[in-house]
């Protein structure tokens, strides 16, 4: 039985545009699942409030996930921070400042191990689940060629660690459960938009096409599969 059979509860935490589609994506290709968005920018009543900033949300969000009637069966984190108006990232050494670091440590790496931490108690030993993370492939150590981005590269790759290490314990603890790291390739939304004049025009995907390639990876996984590094392409990322 595959994710697409799967019944229960879907978590995509965040409610950007590959957040909203991977949500639009899984309504019509897991009937069964009942798909709720959670992160700041609520669109209907069935979304769940989270600022992944804010420890007293997380509280909240558990306390939500408690009130429903059905298993969680997968969760999808595509939160993540490349650039703001305040945040910007470090072509060199002389860029890099503590605010910046900080920010993108706090949703890059930070939060992907505290949603873990908050649906643990929500997890059923017996059944299938899956925990996907979106990364990227500038977290990998060895394969930074280009050097800069210094903050981004390195949240990505401390999230990288976080999670090869629940899926370790997770192994133990819930022998059925599955922790997922994706590289979901170049998307078209705001994060990447002001990176996007080198991508060629075959690599930079809409995010439907990208949710499909993820689902797809996510769908035909199994437990021995967990803390696996894999990009849009099925490939494997080295650390």
């Amino acid at each position: 039985m595959t994710i697409r059979d799967w019944e229960g509860i879907a978590l995509i935490i965040g409610a950007g545009g590959i957040g909203r589609s991977f949500s639009e994506y899984l309504k019509t290709v897991s009937p069964k699942l009942d798909v709720i968005v959670c992160g700041r920018k609520l669109t209907n009543q069935s979304c769940i409030y989270l600022d992944l900033e804010n420890d007293d949300s997380y509280i909240s969000f558990e306390q939500q996930i408690s009130e429903l009637k059905k298993p969680l069966r997968l969760v999808l984190n595509t939160s993540g921070i490349l650039h703001s108006d305040l945040v910007t990232p470090e072509k060199r050494l002389s860029h890099i400042n503590r605010s910046n670091m900080i920010k993108n440590f706090s949703i890059n790496a930070f939060a992907p191990i505290l949603i873990a931490k908050s649906i643990e108690k929500f997890i059923r030993p017996e059944l299938p689940f899956s925990y996907a993370s979106l990364s990227a492939r500038v977290g990998s150590i060895s394969d930074n060629r280009l050097g800069g981005w210094y903050s981004y590269r390195s949240s990505k790759a401390a999230q990288n660690q976080f999670l090869k290490t629940l899926s370790i314990e997770w192994r133990r603890k819930f022998p059925l459960s599955i922790v997922s790291i994706l590289h979901p390739g170049t998307c078209d939304t705001k994060l990447s938009k002001p990176f996007q004049s080198h991508v060629p025009k075959d690599k930079l995907f809409t995010t439907t096409q990208s949710c499909k390639y993820l689902i797809d990876i996510i769908s035909e996984q199994s437990p021995s599969d967990s803390g696996m590094f894999l990009a849009w392409d099925k490939s494997i990322i080295p650390w």
